[in-house]
């Protein structure tokens, strides 16, 4: 007889694959306004944030930031901001 009572099994783990953590974190100015943008390895986006908040601080803590939005490597993954604002822009290598 059950009555709702007791524990029920855990139920087993899924084994999906989990997201690569991001690699990489250009904070950069956006028609006036400063995002960070985080990228993986291959550099591709995965999140975009507002840059003047508290976690953006946090992954930050440490890290010396390059100015090397400009390099040919980032064309695309950057192809919607203009020269100026890659070359002003901070790169940020992400521990992993």
């Amino acid at each position: 007889m059950n009555h709702g009572f007791g524990c029920e099994v855990p139920h087993e783990h899924s084994k999906h694959q989990l997201r690569q953590p991001a690699r990489y974190m250009v904070v950069i100015d956006s028609g006036g306004y400063m995002v960070a943008r985080l990228f993986l390895e291959s550099r591709a986006q995965v999140a975009e944030l507002d840059a003047s908040t508290e976690e953006v601080t946090q992954m930050t803590i440490g890290l010396c930031a390059s100015k090397s939005a400009g390099d040919p490597i980032w064309d695309h993954a950057l192809q919607g901001h203009s020269a100026a604002e890659r070359a002003s822009a901070d790169v940020y290598t992400l521990g992993l």
